[in-house]
């Protein structure tokens, strides 16, 4: 009889443990709480618009080919990616400047020199020493588990010498000196659900990563990605199970055995792996004194990432001046940063990522017409925000922002509109406090100090996703569930 498998969740991390069991020779089953499977890259379908809910930008394809190629298949069979060009546009509200950070180089630079001319030299140094974080932070230690403390000291020299324990926002102030592309060219964290003030520089990586490999985007959405993982699943016999939620985790000991469901099922398996927020499962799957490590108390202190407010909106007007992928910068930054991070109160301003799939896929809209999806950083729940009601007030306020700037007579031409805030992820997902990301990517709570992918207390129990090693963003979330086939792999030696 084969060895059983249950996975907690099919996001990203979920789908990618799932396959990396089934190679493994395990009967895999996989577990969503939703209607539909991708956890934060669900998709939602209104009057002919297509909106990905989730994530939008995808870097290193290849971890994607990897997983079609376990059992001898191509990606490009099932769903097919373009690489974006430019990959970002910042607008800059206070004084109306745009930058494109481009798939090219020079590109990149002559955009550079129309904000400051020294900062070209400063933009390729910032390069070649993110190229040497790469080398270490992604080639070597995010597919490396980190559950030895003793293996983290002996990387800490080399940690030091990448200036680790610098944020990534003073990093790039060493050799960016103008003040908006500073802002620019640390934004990157926020991606990840991090304060780029506060977010170890480990995270500059993704400057050269991008450069690597390019940002690209899935043809009918990141849904299209998700249906050929779907695909590629059950043509390898993974079963799974929509609209089951694991109401508790079972255990003998410090073993765990099965799950509940729905809390009227129960399923056993030899290996389960939580795709769920590792701070949800510790605080309410795992009511035994057997949970030491990580007991209520410590993870309610713990340091959690911003709240996601995500506001879909579809258009009668095609706004052909939007990029894929737009970065509107409000007229402050740290301060702003601050208000979200430290004070978790909801500022009057802010700053928005645009998503505009249209701008490359016609096909996510009907036609003549265009599709988006913008959001803002919030603070999460421990903020005691109302979102029922401020949630109207500051959708309006966006999207007036908007059309003040760069979508005129954005309100006439609205088709469709609605939104998500950290109560929806809260509700939804599963999401501590909210949390758009899980907890955030500072230092002290990075590799050795994050969610290990095998649980300290429990045997048989492995964590992969936003909230464990490496941490968030699909390149993070999708090699997690890599260190676990590795994990399995040792362990069966």
């Amino acid at each position: 009889m084969k060895k059983q498998a249950l996975v907690v969740g099919s996001g990203f991390g979920g789908i990618a443990s799932a396959l990396r069991l089934r190679k493994l020779g395990f009967q895999v089953t996989i577990l969503e709480k939703l209607d539909q499977i991708g956890g934060r890259a669900r998709v939602f379908k209104k009057s002919g618009y297509t909106f990905d809910a989730g994530p939008t930008v995808i870097t290193a394809p290849f971890l994607f080919d990897e997983l079609f190629s376990l059992f001898k298949k191509d990606r490009k069979k099932y769903v097919k990616f373009v690489r974006l060009d430019p990959w970002y546009r910042f607008y800059f509200s206070s004084n109306e400047k745009v930058f494109d950070y481009s798939d090219s180089l020079k590109k990149t630079e002559s955009e550079i020199q129309k904000f400051s001319h020294r900062d070209v030299e400063g933009y390729r140094k910032l390069l070649k020493f993110s190229e040497k974080i790469f080398n270490i932070g992604f080639l070597k230690l995010s597919f490396t588990p980190f559950h030895n403390f003793w293996f983290m000291i002996k990387q800490l020299p080399i940690l030091l010498t990448l200036k680790s324990y610098l944020s990534v926002y003073s990093l790039v102030g060493k050799f960016i000196k103008n003040t908006q592309l500073q802002q620019a060219l640390s934004i990157q964290p926020l991606l990840l659900g991090g304060n780029p003030i506060t977010t170890t520089s480990i995270y500059n990586l993704i400057h050269f990563l991008e450069r690597k490999w390019g940002v690209h985007y899935a043809m009918g959405g990141t849904g299209a990605l998700i249906n050929g993982l779907k695909k590629l699943m059950i043509e390898e016999k993974i079963i799974i199970k929509k609209n089951s939620e694991v109401t508790k985790i079972i255990t003998e000991k410090n073993k765990v055995i099965g799950v509940e469901v729905n809390q009227n099922r129960k399923l056993f398996a030899d290996k389960i792996v939580i795709n769920a927020d590792p701070t949800y499962t510790y605080k309410n799957l795992l009511e035994t004194p057997y949970n030491k490590k990580w007991n209520k108390k410590r993870v309610d202190n713990l340091d959690y990432s911003m709240g996601l407010f995500v506001i879909f909106f579809g258009t009668k007007k095609i706004y052909k001046k939007i990029a894929h992928h737009t970065i509107w910068m409000g007229k402050r930054y740290e301060g702003l940063l601050n208000d979200i991070f430290k004070k978790k109160i909801l500022a009057d301003d802010f700053s928005l990522y645009l998503h505009r799939p249209t701008a490359t896929d016609k096909s996510m809209a009907p036609k003549g017409c265009d599709c988006f999806y913008v959001l803002s950083p919030v603070p999460n729940l421990k903020g005691n925000l109302n979102w029922k009601e401020n949630g109207d007030e500051y959708r309006n306020k966006i999207l007036l922002a908007l059309e003040k700037t760069i979508m005129p007579e954005l309100k006439k031409n609205l088709e469709v509109c609605f939104y998500m805030s950290p109560e929806n992820f809260k509700n939804d997902y599963l999401s501590t406090y909210g949390s758009g990301f899980s907890i955030s990517p500072i230092f002290k709570q990075s590799a050795w100090f994050r969610f290990h992918n095998k649980s300290e207390d429990f045997r048989n129990l492995y964590f992969t996703g936003a909230g464990s090693h490496p941490g968030a963003g699909v390149p993070g979330v999708v090699s997690s569930a890599k260190i676990i086939e590795n994990l399995i792999l040792n362990e069966n030696k």
